[in-house]
């Protein structure tokens, strides 16, 4: 077998691992970009821990062909770049606020989460969805507000002793 041959395989294999990984695949059509936004953009996927890469249609093709994902072969044209998401929203968010901000430059394609496709109207849902932590953090805060207050009950009992205390000593001054 040939060198090159042998390299493609790797990369298959490779972009099998990381569709396995990834709790979600954003797949963008991104032409025109400046370096700057390009960067910037690049920026923004890494704060979220979010892995974006430009691969090969083919590659991509092959490497889904092999999980016995067959959706995308349609999708799969032109230039695609490839966002891998830790979690199920924070590539979907990014990607929806990217073509927001750069017009035609950044345009969403579809998305794979949690082994089924996803069409563009599906990614501009799944961005528009609190990530989990929101959730829990929602969730918590909702189960501490009532503790919270009953705290403040019972804090200002000893409170109104100590003032009604106070003002006794006062007139007695």
């Amino acid at each position: 077998m040939s060198a090159n041959l042998e390299a493609k395989k790797q990369v298959v294999e490779e972009i099998k691992e990381k569709i396995q990984n990834a709790k979600s695949v954003v797949f963008v059509k991104s032409l025109g970009l400046t370096v700057a936004e390009d960067t910037d953009l690049r920026r923004e996927f890494r704060s979220k821990q979010v892995e974006y890469k430009v691969l090969k249609n083919t590659l991509i093709k092959r490497a889904f062909n092999d999980l016995g994902v067959t959706d995308f072969d349609e999708e799969l044209n032109g230039p695609t770049s490839v966002a891998f998401g830790a979690d199920e929203t924070s590539a979907a968010k990014i990607v929806v606020g990217a073509a927001k901000k750069y017009d035609a430059k950044v345009v969403v394609k579809c998305a794979y989460v949690e082994g089924t496709k996803v069409d563009v109207n599906g990614v501009k849902e799944l961005a528009a969805m609190p990530s989990k932590e929101e959730l829990v953090a929602k969730m918590l805060g909702s189960l501490q507000a009532p503790i919270s207050k009953f705290v403040g009950v019972l804090s200002a009992i000893p409170r109104g002793l100590v003032i009604a205390l106070n003002a006794i000593a006062e007139q007695k001054a």
